[in-house]
């Protein structure tokens, strides 16, 4: 069984190229309702797509029954989105990497909801992700390196409460042991010096928005 899945949601998705590179042929692909699109733009077939189906035309359907593609449909009426309920699949199928593609931009209130989703504490154990490519964000309880490129923007943002003892290494202005606070702004846009970056912190849950310079 493959630890990693691929869940493609119904948000925006600014160029698909970059996009390409998350894909791991061996993950999981997962789209929720909507996000089934950009599966397909991708040249890719979900193993499943989950939801109420309202964006699935007959058109798009029918090609994806014929190349095995499951559909597990969800009633119109629920209390879940559609990204929750294919996220509960993936990690009941026991994957530990998740990456979400085309869960940020677009809508507002969608984005936020997107992001909330990640800081259950179930989800605390998991390498889970939202990123098109361009943008990843994730959260982080204690420690996570980032990998991208020298000029690439970190974001470290406290959310829910302060962020106690962070420490970052690889910025171009590192913090030693510093607190964060939410309703303040010192985290945000700083810069990655090389192709790694470090954070750590003891107490507090940290968003990290890493946006690619290339």
């Amino acid at each position: 069984m493959t630890t990693r899945a691929i869940i493609f949601a119904n948000g925006s998705l600014p160029d698909p190229e970059p996009a390409r590179r998350l894909i791991d042929p061996a993950a999981l692909l997962i789209a929720a309702d909507g996000g089934t699109r950009h599966a397909l733009t991708l040249g890719l077939t979900p193993s499943i797509v989950i939801g109420d189906l309202d964006s699935l035309t007959t058109e798009i359907r029918q090609p994806l029954e014929t190349a095995g593609t499951r559909f597990l449909q969800h009633p119109a009426d629920k209390d879940e989105t559609d990204l929750e309920l294919a996220l509960d699949y993936a990690v009941g199928q026991g994957c530990a990497e998740i990456t979400i593609l085309a869960a940020l931009g677009g809508r507002l209130d969608q984005t936020l909801a997107n992001l909330s989703l990640l800081t259950d504490p179930r989800f605390a154990a998991l390498d889970l992700r939202l990123d098109d490519g361009l943008e990843e964000a994730f959260f982080t309880r204690g420690r996570r390196e980032v990998r991208g490129e020298a000029g690439d923007t970190i974001s470290l943002l406290p959310w829910g409460g302060p962020v106690t003892g962070l420490r970052t290494r690889g910025l171009r202005w590192p913090l030693s042991g510093e607190t964060l606070q939410p309703h303040k702004t010192r985290g945000v846009s700083n810069e990655m010096l090389g192709n790694s970056a470090v954070i750590e912190l003891e107490t507090g849950l940290l968003l990290v928005i890493h946006r690619r310079s290339s």
